[in-house]
């Protein structure tokens, strides 16, 4: 992660008054709550593990084991039966 200057985007008296609290330390000042991005989104791992998944779906629809399928997409057991419970709770909704 890298780190702007305060002088070069803050006004003095600001940078004052965050030093009576804080003084010469490293601070982390969060989004605002409406710019924030949902985990996986910019990266596109959110789409790709929802297509992942469906795809577990689609072949345990089709016949395919629990064991097929944890030796398939690299998965354990419990992994794929989470999978399979979660895209049946989303089919149904």
């Amino acid at each position: 992660m890298s780190y702007i200057k305060a002088d070069e985007v803050l006004p003095q008296n600001i940078i004052k008054i965050i030093q009576q609290y804080i003084d010469g330390e490293n601070i982390y000042i969060p989004k605002k709550k409406g710019s924030r991005s949902s985990w996986g989104e910019k990266t596109g791992a959110k789409t790709e593990l929802f297509r992942r998944n469906s795809l577990i779906y689609r072949d345990y629809l089709n016949g395919a084991t629990v064991a097929v399928l944890a030796c398939r997409y690299y998965l354990s057991d419990k992994t794929i039966q989470r999978i399979i419970r979660e895209m049946r709770i989303n089919e149904s909704v």
